[in-house]
């Protein structure tokens, strides 16, 4: 089979595509044959490496454990192990690789069970196509764990600073099918689309930072991770909550501090993928509540190029890869 493989560590020219043996399914597996995939922020950490922590973990002068990236898919079962009883084969899924990756190929085995450690997968949406469906499963589940960790309810006010990208986008979404109050904070060039996905208010925060006027919210999510809680937690009411999808320890001894303290509080959440919750995503999705955003589609071979142009951080939503027939799949699908 096709595969995009990375035998180093560095810029995109590393991903190379080569001939890999195609994969079996163990008795609790399934085959997916993979028609499209995306640029996720794990893959691009894993490649260059960014945190060096990532050389502990996958190789220290070169990557060993995992050498096919790909933490997102959605295509067709092609084949299962005897013991599995949830799908079957022609089956369309969508997935998360977990930490096993491997979704930059023309085959992906996971288990049918599901763990965030080594994959999950469930019937792809309806209403989407392959390419639209492999943009949902990291971003939607980070999104949907986040704003669960604050028990969102109707009514409450919560803003996302970092709208426009994949988490952002599925965040925005979320948070208005709690029934929230939502307002985006984006760049000038995304204001239309974060009100396309329904945000009451968008914010462009290259005219105006949102900490610096009176409004005051339940909820203030940052997928960046890269603000200052001396002056977020202005714009928070007495008990709101700051929940950060990207951090570093200084925002951790924060998080345990204010959880002494009481009050406003930083939360920093650590995702907890479960196939549960991509089947409500599912759900939500069917119903027309989330739809996926995605940028650009570039072709297996140009994998490398879709990493470059992820790194120029101008992104909307989802950068996807498309895998073999792709086309031909999108088509069938409706």
């Amino acid at each position: 089979m096709k595969a995009v493989v990375y035998e180093k560590y560095g810029p995109p020219e590393v991903l190379q595509l080569k001939e890999l043996p195609k994969p079996s399914p163990k008795e609790s597996e399934i085959l997916i044959k993979v028609y499209a995939t995306t640029v996720h922020i794990g893959d691009v950490r894993m490649r260059k490496p960014d945190p060096a922590l990532v050389r502990l973990i996958n190789g220290l002068t070169r990557p060993r454990k995992v050498t096919v990236l790909g933490m997102e898919l959605a295509g067709v079962i092609e084949a299962s192990g005897r013991n599995v009883k949830r799908f079957k084969e022609g089956d369309p899924v969508f997935a998360f690789t977990g930490f096993g990756f491997g979704a930059y190929a023309e085959y992906k085995c996971l288990p049918e069970g599901g763990h965030p450690k080594n994959g999950l997968a469930a019937i792809k949406p309806a209403n989407m196509s392959f390419d639209e469906a492999a943009a949902v499963p990291g971003g939607g589940l980070t999104a949907l764990h986040t704003l669960r960790k604050a028990n969102i309810q109707g009514g409450q006010k919560v803003l996302v600073y970092g709208a426009s990208g994949s988490v952002g986008t599925y965040t925005v979404q979320l948070a208005k099918s709690f029934g929230a109050e939502v307002t985006a904070v984006c760049s000038t060039i995304n204001l239309e689309l974060m009100k396309s996905l329904g945000a009451d208010k968008v914010i462009d925060y290259t005219r105006e930072d949102f900490t610096d006027s009176a409004e005051t919210y339940d909820v203030i999510v940052d997928i960046l991770g890269k603000g200052s809680f001396s002056r977020v937690k202005r714009a928070l009411k007495p008990n709101g909550r700051w929940l950060l999808v990207s951090f570093k320890m200084k925002k951790i001894w924060q998080m345990l501090w204010t959880s002494v303290a009481g009050g406003k509080r930083v939360i920093c959440a650590l995702s907890s993928e479960k196939a549960e919750d991509l089947v409500f995503i599912k759900e939500l999705i069917e119903a027309g509540k989330i739809r996926t955003v995605v940028d650009k589609c570039f072709p297996l071979a140009q994998a490398a190029e879709a990493h470059r142009y992820v790194a120029q951080g101008h992104k909307k939503g989802s950068v996807v890869i498309t895998v073999g027939n792709s086309g031909a799949a999108n088509a069938n699908q409706y």
